[in-house]
């Protein structure tokens, strides 16, 4: 029902005005009688066979939502009705800021794609604090964490430091993001040694905690094989949990969509099925050389169970949805754990 007749519809609209009317409409159907075992009955699937423990942490399943859908801890209680294993949140920084201006977001129907250079658009990690604080569910949370748009590459580590300690009470795991493409200079924090001392610091106060937190890293899909060679340096000497792979990407070879139309839409990091091969061969190529105990988390392009099979065959212990969400509906969650199962 969702493809033939609750999708055609919202697509007639624009894209981020969907997402919030939607997420509001989901919202305000959860106070229906039933909703909640209606929704339990449609979407989840329960199996201990798909349980899966990695960073220390105990997945119910291994299908989680990526972060940039719920950034702000919105909707956490109804994601989580919809049979994720974990949501992450985010992508948060210190101050609230509006990102980047509209129109912001894009879709390519052609392409099973979106365009979205949003530019951290957030209201804040403290705001994102208290509603984790009155949650009702107990899923899974990873905190995405980043810098605000105003504050220099050279002043950066004070960002990831000040989100880490708001969240550090309220998330299971989390993720240091360098590498959206839509916020000025931000994915030169990818390199060798900024990211180094970034991640140092950012574990340096990680362990000295009560109970250390997992650390990830969240990585581009334009990084060559030499880039590649850095982050698994880096990642063993600063003992990451694992890395995220991967973020959008900045190219648009091999799009169904007419050039004069991408060019209208302008700059933008590009995800959905476009993604998929990239994200996959960046996967298989960190699989194959770092230790084993980093684990790998796969995102880009899973549009249907057989794209989640292809990560996890690459190496990835977990996967995660956004596009994909977008285009296929909760029930591609369902699809993906059930073909796990078969």
């Amino acid at each position: 029902m969702y493809k033939q007749l609750i999708r055609p519809l919202l697509f007639k609209f624009d894209p981020e005005e969907v997402h919030s009317f939607t997420n509001s409409a989901v919202k305000s159907a959860f106070h229906l009688p039933l909703a909640k075992s209606i929704t339990k009955s449609l979407f989840q699937v329960k199996d201990p066979r798909l349980e899966r423990k990695v960073f220390g942490l105990t997945f119910p399943n291994p299908v989680g939502l990526a972060a940039g859908f719920d950034k702000d801890a919105k909707m956490i209680d109804e994601f989580s009705e919809l049979g994720f294993g974990f949501i992450e949140i985010g992508t948060l920084t210190p101050k609230a800021q509006e990102g980047n201006p509209k129109p912001r977001l894009f879709r390519l129907p052609q392409d099973g794609a979106i365009i979205n250079r949003m530019g951290f658009n957030n209201h804040g990690v403290d705001a994102a604090v208290e509603r984790l604080k009155t949650r009702k569910s107990n899923i899974i949370i990873g905190g995405n964490i980043g810098k605000n748009k105003v504050t220099p590459n050279e002043q950066a580590l004070q960002d990831y430091l000040y989100c880490f300690d708001a969240l550090y009470d309220v998330v299971d795991y989390f993720v240091v993001n360098v590498s959206s493409p839509n916020t000025p200079d931000l994915r030169a924090l990818q390199e060798k040694e900024p990211l180094l001392d970034l991640l140092a610091n950012l574990q340096n106060r990680n362990q000295g905690k009560a109970k250390p937190k997992p650390l990830l890293l969240k990585i581009a899909p334009d990084l060559n094989h030499a880039q590649l060679d850095d982050i698994v340096e880096i990642a063993v000497q600063t003992n990451l949990a694992g890395i995220i792979a991967t973020n959008t990407t900045i190219s648009r070879a091999g799009l169904r969509t007419s050039s004069q139309q991408i060019e209208a839409m302008g700059m933008g990091g590009l995800s959905g099925r476009p993604l998929r091969d990239a994200s996959t061969q960046v996967l298989k190529y960190l699989r194959q050389n770092l230790p084993e105990e980093i684990r790998l988390v796969g995102v880009g392009g899973i549009m249907t169970p057989e794209d989640a099979l292809e990560k996890l065959a690459a190496g990835a212990d977990l996967v995660q949805l956004y596009t994909g969400f977008i285009y296929e509906g909760p029930s591609l969650i369902k699809h993906i754990n059930k073909r796990i199962l078969s």
